[in-house]
């Protein structure tokens, strides 16, 4: 998108079961500074459904074993940091027993904890690109010993088995993406809008829009991120979230990043009160976007 090959982009930021997608975090913090022109410009919530593929092979259920693995209750074992671990929304549909690799998203890995400890604990695990990626490995492993958490069109793509679905822990499981654009992209209507906006009228409805800032403070200054969170406040802008990435500058030192309900509109406004009191506080800011909330 920087370099104006692609009109719009579109990055996963958040789910609702393991939080922060933390490498779009750090493309945000946009270290190199390759990114300069990126901004926000708009929100997508989407429910995620993971099944496990793979190859699969006759499943054995002994005589009052119950569904699922037959060599797994389908409850992880109790630790000293888990004694109730929790119980898995589903069971397996084939057999898991010769599945020796997996393969996912990072992501993925903490939205089915409770099926993973339950049914395939101890397997070993490697980072993919995507959870289509991950698909496309095990389509290409002739041994099928290795599976992948992934989708039900991917298993149709590749061919593979489903061996289990709906393994992610919550019922509800969504993932919120971000929509880019290049900032210089729809200047023209951005500078139409500004002009026709009024001091009456220009914080109104502000509640329907969100705004994401990045921002660092003097880490040896005793109550920097204080002051700094402190500057919405006056303005009645709510944080609806906080996140914190290593600078990659000096080591223990951290890049911020805050969302806002608000929208930055014109050169007046809350918002932009508000930015031009963060100047004051922080060693530097930067406005990432501005955006409808879909929430």
């Amino acid at each position: 998108m920087q370099s104006g090959a692609a009109h719009r982009g579109v990055v996963p930021f958040e789910n609702s079961t393991n939080g922060s997608v933390v490498f779009t975090l750090d493309l945000f913090a946009d270290l190199p500074n390759r990114y300069p022109d990126i901004l926000v410009c708009g929100e997508v919530y989407i429910g995620v459904n993971h099944c496990l593929l793979g190859h699969a092979r006759k499943l054995v259920v002994t005589v009052g074993s119950g569904s699922g693995s037959p060599e797994s209750s389908g409850r992880a074992t109790p630790t000293t940091s888990a004694p109730n671990p929790a119980v898995p929304r589903t069971v397996p549909l084939m057999d898991l027993k010769h599945v020796k690799k997996l393969y996912s998203h990072p992501q993925a890995w903490g939205q089915c904890k409770a099926f993973l400890s339950s049914y395939l604990k101890g397997v070993e695990r490697q980072d993919v690109s995507s959870t289509s990626k991950a698909a496309e490995l095990v389509a290409q492993d002739t041994s099928g010993t290795s599976a992948a958490i992934s989708s039900r069109i991917a298993a149709k793509i590749h061919h593979l088995d489903l061996l289990a679905s709906g393994i992610e822990d919550s019922p509800d499981n969504t993932t919120r993406f971000f929509v880019l654009r290049k900032a210089s992209a729809d200047a023209s209507a951005q500078s139409s809008d500004s002009e026709n906006q009024t001091d009456t009228n220009m914080d109104e409805g502000m509640s329907h829009y969100k705004t994401l800032v990045s921002f660092t403070v003097d880490h040896n200054d005793p109550g920097a991120l204080a002051e700094s969170l402190a500057v919405f406040k006056p303005y009645k802008l709510n944080l609806t979230s906080i996140n914190a990435r290593p600078s990659g500058i000096v080591p223990w030192n951290y890049i911020f990043f805050v969302e806002i309900k608000g929208r930055r509109l014109g050169k007046d406004g809350a918002v932009n009160a508000a930015l031009k009191d963060l100047g004051e506080t922080a060693k530097g800011w930067r406005w990432l976007g501005s955006w409808k909330s879909e929430l």
